[in-house]
């Protein structure tokens, strides 16, 4: 059984989510959406300020992992895509969570959220092992108190009709299909060159039981994912100068079955059965977070996901954990998954199409590594892991954003209104507003309009003044 939280430590960290929630919703960063109509749980809006920063945080994930091998490309596809692909894939008979219903109020749950929020660990997600716990523990409704009823499967894709024929399609849970539904064309159009990237980044949909966590559980939210299609041969090869230049690199990790960090060296995982080729993709994830997002080392850790837990296609899973105070601990805000030739064998047996490839030398359906993203995800961990108020500022909380994600760049500030101030911020505004994202802020007393931009999150402030005319 769990152990319960300080009372203390709770209460801080639901004034904080308070506090993010407030600024969030005052300065523009999210809300929820169709809220003059009561709004539905799972489903936010980015105001101005947020879209600025998850178009940051977009660009920043596209312009590092893009760059990680002269053969990775973006695409873009639909978001609607017809039932056959999700029998290739397995969704229609995998893509389950399972339910329970109150038999009392008829309030439905996710059955493995309950268990958890009841302070019991799951060991299985199977249906049996759920049940069991559900009974023999005597958990009751947490609305109500009611009875609960058996535990069942629920499939969690939007399903859709396309024309006036009824044919069934399905709004796509993950954009990781579209990759491999694109794949044979590209690696013609890329000139048969392996390893070849197709990355994406768009909307996905799940049809969750019951949203919470704010943008942990949505039900329209965005991916960016990279699917690397390579020989699989290879997995454990690549290149002396890359072996080399990672070895000694040391990952945060927590494997399957302990409760502890370890911090190991490639060399050392290697030897412990983790492939290299692998390996250099969680040492990219890693350095993305901790060198360019700038998360500190003891917020971030790599979870090695057992095989009873991870997705039904997955041969080695790690997922990416931030601590979060607002949530009560790490959150998982990405993956990286060994997928093996389970997509493209997949498609290739319901489609009747032939997906090998020739290629030196050989045929093979070739094996994919993801690297996948919850861009909402990685937002809110934004918000909480930056988020500052110290006790020198107890009435104001802030947000101190490395600059590479900051919505804003800069703020350009005129002290006053007069004597060719204005005239001058101006200048100097439009000739930043080129290279740079920038606000020209003239409303209010001077620390009016620097505690606007401390709450937001501006790097940098640009005052001019009387000295600025000089």
């Amino acid at each position: 059984m769990a152990k319960a939280k300080p009372k203390n430590k709770e209460a801080s960290s639901v004034q904080k989510l308070n506090d993010i929630l407030a600024i969030a919703s005052r300065r523009g960063f999210f809300f929820q959406t169709a809220e003059i109509y009561g709004g539905r749980a799972g489903f936010y809006t980015y105001g101005h300020i947020g879209t600025l920063m998850k178009r940051k945080f977009e660009n920043l994930w596209r312009s590092y992992f893009l760059s990680l091998h002269d053969n990775f490309w973006e695409i873009e596809s639909n978001c609607i895509l017809p039932e056959p692909v999700f029998r290739a894939s397995g969704h229609i008979e995998n893509f389950n969570d399972p339910l329970v219903e109150c038999k009392k109020c008829h309030f439905r749950f996710r059955a493995d959220q309950l268990i958890e929020d009841s302070g019991f660990n799951m060991e299985s997600f199977e249906l049996d092992e759920i049940n069991k716990i559900i009974k023999e523990q005597e958990l009751k409704c947490p609305k109500c108190g009611g009875e609960l009823s058996e535990a069942k499967w629920f499939n969690m894709m939007f399903c859709t009709q396309l024309g006036f024929n009824g044919e069934i399609a399905y709004l796509s849970p993950e954009t990781a299909q579209q990759a491999y539904l694109a794949f044979k064309q590209e690696f013609e159009a890329t000139r048969k060159k392996l390893p070849l990237g197709l990355a994406i980044i768009g909307k996905a949909f799940r049809n969750e039981i019951s949203p919470r966590q704010l943008f942990f559980r949505l039900r329209e939210f965005t991916q960016a994912e990279l699917q690397i299609f390579f020989d699989p041969s290879k997995l454990d090869s690549i290149s002396e100068e890359a072996w080399r230049e990672i070895k000694g690199y040391k990952l945060r990790v927590k494997f399957a079955g302990s409760n502890d960090v370890t911090e190991l060296s490639c060399e050392d995982l290697n030897k412990k059965g983790l492939p290299r080729l692998y390996l250099y993709y969680l040492v990219a994830v890693q350095r993305f977070y901790l060198d360019l997002v700038a998360i500190p080392r003891d917020r971030f850790r790599l979870r090695e996901l057992g095989e009873a837990e991870r997705a039904f296609y997955n041969k080695i899973h790690f997922d990416v954990e931030l601590l979060l105070d607002t949530l009560g601990g790490f959150k998982e805000v990405a993956g990286v998954h060994y997928r093996t030739d389970h997509d493209l064998k997949g498609h290739a047996k319901v489609s009747g199409k032939n997906l090998e490839i020739f290629h030196e030398g050989k045929r093979f359906i070739p094996h994919v590594i993801e690297l996948s993203f919850g861009i909402d995800r990685n937002i809110w961990a934004l918000l909480d892991i930056f988020y500052d108020k110290s006790k020198e500022q107890s009435d104001t909380a802030v947000f101190r954003f490395p600059p590479r994600v900051a919505p804003l760049d800069l703020a350009v500030l005129p002290l006053v209104n007069k004597e060719g101030i204005p005239e001058l911020a101006r200048e100097v505004y439009m000739q930043l507003k080129e290279r740079f994202t920038c606000v020209y802020d003239d409303a209010g007393s001077i620390g009016r309009r620097y505690a606007r931009n401390d709450e937001i999150g501006t790097p940098y402030c640009i005052t001019i003044d009387g000295e600025s005319l000089d």
